[in-house]
Formats: C-alpha cells, structure tokens, sequence
C-alpha cells in the first residue's frame, strides 16, 4: 500500500512525525505531500518548501524511517481541478491521510480511500499554536522533533516568525 499523507508541516512537529511512524510500518511507501508549497514567508506559511522538505527529511531520518518520499503540493485555488492537479503530479497511491477535512471530501468524491487522522502529540501540536509559542518566546521545543528545533534555529526561523507575528500587531 502507497500511503499520500497531506499537510503544510509549518512546522513538522511530534504529531506529524507520530502519524509516519503509524504509517511507516504498515505502507511499502509513505508520499508525504507538502501543500501550500509556493506559499513562503507569510505569518501562516513561514518556512519555504526546501525548508519544510528538510526538517521533515532530517526527521524520518534520525528515526530510522527510510520508505518515504516528499512531493511540493502547490496551491491552485480551484477545488474542481486540485485532485487531478496533486494525482498529475505524483505516483500512484492507494491511501490518502490527512486532517484537513476539504482535502479528505475532495479526494473521496474523485474515488479514493481517505483516513481522517487523529490529533496525536495533544492539542498543542499544532503548526498555529507552535508559530503563536515561538512568536510569543514561550516554550515550543518540546512540540517538534529534536530535529526540526535545531533546523528552525540554524536557519534563524524564530526571528522570521515573531517578524511576521509582530507586523500583524501593529
């Protein structure tokens, strides 16, 4: 089975990395789709695509998972034609999870299976509220893969974030 698992990962955080990990065991592969990937450097879409592609990448890899690929998933803004977009653009998949509920309704209208996923790591781990910590200089770290805080702090991402957190203030 040929698992397409969805999300924008601003940032791969622990529940993200928890869902491969259910995945990883049980799919031949895991297609990790990376939407809203034109979308850089906004308050909602922070870190660029080669930026998320990497802290995901760093991830799966420092946990040993090995059966995955990553795929840019551009927004088209026309809900008629984005399934054929996305399944144009990538191989074929048997599976696709993810927990935006538009994304599952529109992949199960054109035919295919769909699995909403559960809220794992708690509800704290979420892209919004990990962004809003970061912005706000309280505790994120334990929110995300080991990695993923390292890489964020490499490539200066705290700084981007509470830039962006602080124009939406003023």
């Amino acid at each position: 089975m040929i698992v397409l698992f969805i999300g924008r990962f601003q940032p791969f955080h622990k529940g993200h990395l928890e869902v491969v990990k259910l995945y990883a065991g049980k799919a031949e592969k895991i297609l990790i789709g990376v939407g809203s990937a034109q979308y850089h450097h906004t308050p909602d879409n922070p870190f660029t695509y080669e930026e998320r592609r990497e802290m995901i990448r760093r991830s799966l890899e420092a946990e040993g998972i090995e059966n995955f690929e990553i795929y840019p998933i551009n927004d088209i803004h026309d809900y008629q034609r984005w399934v054929d977009y996305v399944t144009s653009s990538l191989p074929k998949f048997d599976l696709v999870i993810a927990r935006n509920p538009t994304t599952l309704k529109l992949f199960e209208n054109k035919g295919y299976k769909v699995e909403k996923l559960p809220l794992l790591g708690g509800k704290e781990c979420r892209g919004s509220v990990i962004r809003k910590r970061m912005a706000e200089g309280e505790e994120w770290r334990h929110l995300v893969p080991a990695e993923v805080a390292r890489y964020i702090e490499k490539i200066d991402g705290l700084s981007r974030i509470r830039q962006f957190y602080n124009s939406l203030l003023n």
